[in-house]
């Protein structure tokens, strides 16, 4: 038996600004992975990977194309557009951002732990 809960979940973040960053990049750098290989470099399951690929395109900031080439007519290629190389810029500035700000707080923690260290010598 089901049961239908009267609370409503938060909803989930599909793309968090590291895996936005990271599926840009990948995609930038490797247009002809196919979606089995890109959800496997990122760490996402198939249908996420998949979910987020549409996603992209429909925001314009992927373009899906097929290989012309491949024996495998199925094959896609994921080029990056005009509007997805502008956002993976601005992503790679954010990502940036928010990695030097954590190794700062790392920086300061590790600097506290030795200092604590020091003293228990």
């Amino acid at each position: 038996m089901f049961y239908k809960t009267t609370r409503s979940l938060p909803p989930m973040p599909v793309l968090n600004d590291e895996n936005r960053y990271k599926l840009l990049k990948l995609l930038h750098d490797n247009p002809d992975m196919n979606q089995r290989q890109i959800a496997s470099a990122l760490g996402l399951s198939l249908g996420k990977a998949n979910f987020c690929l549409k996603a992209l395109v429909e925001k314009g900031l992927v373009k899906v194309g097929n290989f012309s080439r491949s024996p495998n007519k199925k094959a896609y290629v994921y080029l990056l557009t005009l509007r997805g190389i502008e956002e993976k810029a601005k992503v790679t500035f954010e990502f940036l951002e928010q990695k030097q700000k954590e190794y700062v707080l790392l920086k300061e923690e590790i600097d506290l732990l030795k200092d604590e260290a020091k003293k228990l010598h």
